[in-house]
């Protein structure tokens, strides 16, 4: 059987877009282009392995076992081309990273620019996902998590800030019109901005201050998924609807200028920051190794 590799990644692409025109517009193709692609690979193997719609694209049965066993396949490709090219003078190649939101807006945005900077002939491809994943099985080179999710036979790296902090935090508006809570019980007679992990319930409120440590689940007008919704609970914070609990590094801003005020600092809960992993059992890219030496060196500063 001789399958063109090109119309495999094609069709891998145009499978996690959900679409042609997606899949095009990512790898500079036209939709056309792609659409031929999957129809030779359909061919080659004999079984239809897209439903499309006029709507929508979706793998069928046989298109998502596929897809399952491609996302490795494909990465081990590229990390074996990456590991010829890193016999350059400059690592080059693409470094593919699954990140959660607050990594994206928080971490990423420190390191990522002088990084390409300091290796242009590297492209990083960063996808932004709260839900916990399979790096290996999404295509990518490596990922960013929590030490409390990170899976044991994979290799983790610090990266970004060691110690952070969520903060509890309103606009003056709502604690003129409500009052300012003495303490994190009082949170309860309050309106509560709870955030949730996607698909899940909302993510409880925890403090600490002298050793005293606190668990409360707080009412609330407003419930929003971490990531894609969390822009919209802090605009609400800011417009007065109520008192919003969420990552320091990302109120900073707000909390700088003013449009939202700090409230019980003292009972912020601390915990560390987050890594970067990836598996220990593949051969390192040169862009994932460049990126490793990169944020270690980082580290020691």
């Amino acid at each position: 059987m001789a399958v063109n590799l090109d119309d495999v990644r094609v069709f891998a692409a145009v499978a996690r877009a959900g679409g042609f025109r997606e899949a095009s517009r990512a790898s500079g193709t036209s939709a056309s282009s792609a659409s031929e692609a999957v129809r030779r690979l359909e061919t080659e193997v004999g079984v239809r392995l897209l439903h499309r719609t006029t709507r929508s694209v979706a793998p069928t049965e046989a298109g998502a076992r596929l897809l399952d066993r491609l996302g490795p396949a494909l990465a081990e490709i590229a990390s074996a081309l990456d590991v010829v090219k890193s016999s350059r003078d400059q690592p080059a190649g693409t470094l593919r990273l699954n990140v959660p939101t607050v990594a994206a807006r928080v971490v990423l945005p420190r390191i990522l620019p002088p990084f390409l900077a300091a290796y242009p002939d590297i492209r990083v491809e960063v996808t932004a996902d709260d839900e916990l994943v399979d790096i290996l099985a999404a295509g990518c080179d490596a990922g960013i998590r929590y030490a409390e999710t990170l899976e044991k036979d994979m290799i983790a790296v610090p990266i970004g800030p060691r110690e952070q902090r969520f903060a509890l935090a309103a606009s003056a508006a709502y604690l003129e019109r409500r009052g300012r809570p003495s303490h994190p019980r009082k949170l309860l007679e309050h309106a509560c901005l709870r955030v949730r992990f996607p698909g899940g319930a909302p993510i409880a409120w925890q403090f600490e201050r002298d050793g005293e440590v606190l668990k409360i689940d707080p009412p609330g007008p407003l419930v929003g998924n971490l990531g894609n919704a969390s822009d919209l609970l802090v605009a609400a914070a800011i417009a007065g609807t109520g008192i919003l609990y969420f990552f320091e590094d990302w109120l900073q801003p707000h909390l700088e200028s003013g449009a939202l005020k700090p409230i019980l600092e003292r009972w912020w809960l601390r915990f560390p920051g987050p890594f970067l992993y990836y598996p220990s059992r593949r051969h390192m890219s040169a862009a994932l190794r460049a990126f490793v030496d990169f944020i270690r060196a980082d580290g020691r500063k």
